[in-house]
């Protein structure tokens, strides 16, 4: 008689091995919440990156391919992005509680900043000091927003093959720069298209074997 298997050991969400390593999972997502929200200068998009390096890179939390599915559905819902990604992050890792741990590592660091900072705002924000250090660190986000657009471009021709990937991009940029239509509204239609895209591919692929199929007993 087969000794079952304990329900830990089946499911696919991994569990803490136990106390010292869940107190190290709340410490990494601490620590990597604090970093993208004092380092994240200019909002949401500018932080991304910073987050991505940290739950793809540095400790493999997620894929990059779950990391475009999450920010494509932040990006769809209303709120800060950089709280949402946080959000999602701490729940994967610990739940509710992770959650809660995230977001507030992420916002705390850099609301107690400025409610420092209140009272001197007006005279910093005048500073030739700080306009130089916004100046300088634009670059460097334009940077890392950048290499992170090429990765997502890059794997969308993967995915989807180059003609349709270049043809979405294309497409994204029309809606989005041209018509001015709203990033959620885009979103959600690619989101759609992209449910029946591989089946739209293999009918396309079956009708012209069939095709090839035909022209070719025709010719014997």
């Amino acid at each position: 008689m087969s000794t079952p298997t304990p329900p830990s050991a089946q499911g696919s969400i991994p569990l803490p091995a136990g106390g010292g390593s869940r107190g190290k999972t709340y410490g990494e997502l601490s620590w990597a919440m604090i970093k993208t929200g004092i380092l994240g200068y200019g909002g949401g998009p500018s932080v991304i990156p910073l987050i991505r390096y940290e739950a793809v890179t540095r400790y493999n939390w997620i894929n990059d391919e779950e990391f475009a599915e999450i920010l494509a559905l932040a990006n769809a819902l209303p709120g800060p992005i950089a709280t949402k990604m946080a959000a999602y992050l701490g729940y994967r890792k610990q739940g509710w509680l992770g959650a809660t741990v995230a977001v507030l590592a992420h916002i705390l660091p850099s609301s107690v900043a400025m409610i420092a900072l209140l009272s001197v705002v007006d005279a910093l924000s005048g500073s030739a000091v700080v306009q130089g250090m916004i100046a300088a660190v634009i670059p460097v986000i334009a940077v890392m927003l950048g290499v992170m657009a090429y990765e997502f471009g890059n794997r969308a021709l993967k995915g989807l093959g180059a003609v349709f990937g270049i043809a979405m991009c294309a497409i994204a940029f029309l809606l989005l720069q041209i018509l001015h239509v709203h990033d959620a509204i885009v979103i959600i239609l690619f989101l759609a298209y992209g449910a029946v895209h591989f089946n739209v591919i293999r009918r396309f692929k079956d009708r012209k074997d069939k095709r090839r199929k035909l022209t070719e007993t025709s010719g014997e």
